[in-house]
């Protein structure tokens, strides 16, 4: 064919291919969480802490957790990867590092990545409104309650992470 000085060729009718098509059965499938607004609240033997929490999480890759107890200000931010855990203590310019391996020596029953997942995107078993989880850290225990608000999937994140060199580092076990 030719027109307006444009020379296209025609290619003879054809049947589409179709590819088959496999039905995604994965439950709750997300490829970015964000919760803000969670509340959090952590009991321990001698105190009961309550703050506010966002919940950030992209599928299978990365998980930052913002703790702000008074006035939106971010107190603690754990950054999570498959491979490790970065715990930070903002009002004291320090952080931890440590894998899921060296965390779980300490701490009963075992926390894995699809569980911290789980926990970040309101998918645990028990539902998306609130949770319960309680944790044996040496000879202490530790509760954890979360009050979960709506969830946006599959929406924009901000995941920026923290540079290390701002912060002392300290060994994991002062933290546990």
């Amino acid at each position: 064919m030719v027109g307006c000085a444009v020379k296209k060729n025609v290619v003879p009718e054809q049947e589409p291919k179709v590819e088959k098509v496999t039905k995604v059965t994965k439950k709750n499938h997300w490829h970015t969480c964000v919760i803000q607004g969670a509340k959090a609240t952590v009991t321990t033997k001698s105190d009961k802490i309550t703050a506010s929490v966002t919940m950030q999480a992209v599928h299978d890759s990365l998980i930052i957790i913002s703790v702000m107890p008074a006035l939106g200000i971010e107190m603690v931010r754990l950054e999570a990867t498959p491979d490790e855990l970065l715990a930070f203590d903002k009002v004291h310019n320090r952080y931890a590092k440590t894998t899921f391996k060296e965390l779980n020596k300490r701490l009963k029953p075992k926390l894995t990545w699809k569980q911290l997942e789980q926990i970040c995107s309101a998918e645990m078993p028990g539902g998306k409104d609130k949770l319960h989880l309680e944790y044996s850290i040496g000879k202490d225990t530790v509760q954890f309650d979360i009050k979960y608000p709506a969830r946006k999937i599959d929406g924009p994140v901000k995941m920026n992470r923290l540079k290390t060199n701002k912060y002392k580092q300290m060994d994991i076990s002062k933290w546990l």
